[in-house]
């Protein structure tokens, strides 16, 4: 990431924050919030968990109507390749509930982004 260019922060928990930092994770599913519609291929995401965080890059954004068309179409092992489908679809309306899935599903495809500088 050159200097000046800014990375969106997004939370994660510990698992998935893991699998992400191992590369395993190359999917992570958002709902569509006003601030993530101009989310866009080419743009950074840290991801933060506690006081640990992984820089990514966007590839690409994908909106769906439902998690499940989200998990069919992008494949589960994608977006967790640790857990079932079942499992995930329950683990993301833990998550989120009916009323946010109604915003719009974001599959948002990353990458990671090799770490620069000392103080990573």
């Amino acid at each position: 990431m050159t200097p000046g260019m800014r990375a969106r922060e997004m939370n994660l928990y510990r698992r998935y924050f893991d699998l992400v930092a191992a590369g395993r994770k190359t999917i992570e599913v958002r709902v569509q919030y006003p601030n993530l519609r101009t989310l866009a291929a080419g743009d950074h995401i840290r991801f933060v968990c506690g006081r640990d965080d992984c820089l990514t890059r966007v590839r690409r954004v994908a909106v769906y109507t439902s998690f499940e068309e989200m998990l069919d179409t992008e494949g589960p092992i994608n977006v967790n390749p640790d857990s079932p489908r079942e499992q995930q679809l329950a683990n993301i309306r833990r998550i989120y509930g009916p009323e946010k899935e109604a915003l719009g599903v974001l599959a948002i495809e990353i990458e990671r982004v090799a770490a620069a500088g000392p103080d990573h």
